[in-house]
């Protein structure tokens, strides 16, 4: 029997209906004070193609994927085969029996549980879209008898989402029964897998990371938002201006304190986003890989004149239109190096929602002070899908931090004002918002070379002495940026592992099952571009550290080398990039098979 531990997946069609059913048994369990983790894998277009939602059930609060399927909810008989072979052996298959199935179409180490569902709906509904909608229903009605989730929770759940509706609640209600009952009456309930209550969620809240880093931006002080749509950012901008429209809008005269911009395509919006930050608003944009193939031209300028912006990605399958439902850590390089000619950007890389708030308001307090463009680099696990985490919280005594900012008063006092001039040794130069004073300061900018006092030249010397204090600038946000997190394994060891974003809720559940089968490694969690000195020490005291990500060509791993000048051998790549988040199962078995041909014991004591 597994109880509060187990992988409940949903196969259907997409426009079908399911989500809401899919999301109603997610939370269900949530209710119950279990912890789960959902993936919505959905396709790019509007309906018609195969979508899977997953729930993991975990009381002991594994948020990753694990890996396998205890339980396939199999309502598309398109992909049928693929759904029954990815059921772990001895797990369950859930399916429509209206019409009989072949014995040859199932698997001989599953249990098959049948459930007449559409001859069910035929018989109680007469309209065709009431009856897919109920269908779903329905089976989250069979799912609670066979796992026993409180039928309480459930349809408080549904007044909630019902509530003043009641013409369409009562119908579901009377589906959820309809599944319920029927299951009670004919099926051996509850099966293997069982849901006990808990209260291991306390109170953490579930949410996705475009909405979190939405109202980050909020809370950040941003007050310009110009986008183009694209999967899968859109939700990010689309939550900003429901936050914005809450929190930024006059009680008393109902006028807007923020402005969002729909630009014609992706240029035009960082062009807008820097035309904003240049006058002094804090301004961002959010976007996917294209988007910030489209945008190099302008975030170069925004380098090279040093102009504050944020931009959040939010990373998908690539390259080109690649698979613009899918989800990896591919853009790592392209966000640090945008641009042509010699340019580093600042990149975050938030682990879950929580972090996408708090590093969406950093960004812009790092790009004010910094004077350059910041990148924080969600990806669409983290920003699409729904995560447990620990609330927001803000500290309501915290001020934006504007930077070095030269004031009227500064320059009719006569105080020396170079725009690109370094006065105090940390790269970052003054800057003034345009029409700060009527004739001092500065008013306008340009891509071009120029001297300290943003007189155009071409002097070599000129040039080389502007670039070298850019470089100085971004030695300076090394200890400004947020610092990566360590964690020291049970017993020493000269292996390590590096990690980033999305990847460490299942990175934290595999090294607990690699040091529980005796395979201890150190672990760091990068944070942020440029590495904090704490990254170089790391990789300094361990003989082979491995690098996992979401990529092909190993980005994180390249941009370590690179910045680091570490050899590549010391660095063993564990790269997933099928475009579904990466698992616990697969970290643990790759880093498993390496160890061997690295000459590294894989416990301690394995020589004896």
């Amino acid at each position: 029997m597994m109880v509060n531990d187990f992988v409940v997946k949903f196969a259907n069609v997409n426009g079908s209906g399911s989500a809401s059913a899919n999301q109603l048994f997610a939370k269900s369990i949530l209710r119950m004070g279990i912890p789960i983790a959902s993936r919505n894998i959905f396709p790019s277009n509007i309906q018609g193609l195969p979508t899977w939602f997953e729930v993991r059930v975990s009381g002991e609060g594994h948020l990753g994927r694990r890996g396998g399927v205890d339980l396939m909810v199999a309502m598309n008989p398109q992909t049928w085969e693929r759904d029954v072979a990815e059921i772990d052996p001895g797990g369950y298959l859930l399916y429509d029996s209206t019409r009989p199935m072949p014995r040859s179409r199932f698997r001989e180490d599953i249990q098959v549980i049948g459930v007449p569902l559409t001859e069910m709906c035929n018989a109680a509904y007469t309209d065709a879209r009431q009856r897919q909608l109920l269908k779903n229903i329905m089976y989250v009605g069979v799912l609670s008898a066979l796992l026993e989730i409180e039928p309480d929770v459930i349809e408080q759940l549904l007044a909630e989402q019902y509530k003043g509706k009641e013409r369409l609640a009562k119908p579901n209600r009377e589906a959820f029964h309809m599944g319920r009952d029927w299951a009670l009456a004919n099926l051996p309930c509850p099966i293997g897998l069982r849901l006990q209550r808990t209260d291991m969620v306390g109170q953490r809240i579930y949410v996705d990371g475009n909405s979190a880093a939405g109202l980050g931006a909020v809370y950040g002080g941003a007050t310009v938002c110009a986008w183009y749509p694209i999967t899968p950012s859109t939700s990010l901008a689309e939550g900003y201006e429901r936050y914005a429209k809450r929190f930024r809008t006059d009680a008393e005269t109902g006028k807007k304190r923020y402005a969002i911009v729909q630009a014609e395509d992706e240029l035009a919006s960082i062009g807008i986003v820097i035309g904003a930050a240049w006058n002094g608003a804090r301004a961002f944009t959010a976007t996917s890989g294209p988007g910030i193939s489209l945008m190099q031209e302008f975030v170069g300028l925004a380098y090279f004149a040093e102009i504050p912006a944020v931009i959040f990605d939010v990373q998908r399958a690539g390259p080109s239109t690649g698979m613009p439902t899918r989800t990896q850590q591919s853009d790592v390089l392209a966000a640090a190096y945008a641009s042509h000619g010699d340019t580093k950007h600042l990149v975050l890389f938030p682990e879950d929602p929580h972090e996408c708030f708090t590093f969406a308001a950093e960004a812009f307090d790092l790009a004010d002070r910094l004077q350059q463009p910041v990148f924080v680099l969600l990806d669409l696990d983290i920003g699409m899908n729904d995560w447990l985490c620990e609330p927001f919280q803000w500290d309501d005594s915290r001020k934006l931090d504007r930077g070095k900012v030269m004031t009227a008063e500064a320059l009719e006092a006569g105080a020396q004002f170079g725009r690109y001039l370094d006065v105090d040794g940390d790269g970052i130069p003054f800057r003034t918002y345009p029409g700060t004073h009527p004739s001092k300061g500065a008013f306008f900018t340009r891509g071009t070379s120029r001297d300290r006092f943003a007189k155009y030249t071409e002097v070599g010397a000129a040039y080389v002495d502007n670039m070298q204090r850019l470089l100085k600038k971004f030695e300076t946000a090394k200890g400004l940026v947020p610092r990566p997190v360590e964690r020291q394994a049970a017993a020493p060891t000269r292996t390590g592992v590096l990690y980033y974003g999305s990847s460490a809720a299942a990175m934290k559940e595999a090294l607990a099952a690699l040091e529980a089968a005796g395979v201890h490694l150190d672990a760091m969690r990068i944070r942020a571009f440029p590495f904090h000195d704490d990254v170089a020490d790391f990789i300094a005291r361990h003989d082979k550290v491995f690098v996992v990500e979401q990529n092909r060509d190993g980005q994180l791993r390249t941009l370590l080398m690179n910045e680091l000048s570490i050899a590549p051998a010391r660095l063993v790549p564990i790269l997933h990039y099928d475009g579904t988040p990466i698992t616990a199962r697969f970290i643990q078995a790759a880093i498993a098979e390496a160890l061997p041909g690295l000459n590294i014991l894989p416990f301690a004591g394995a020589a004896e």
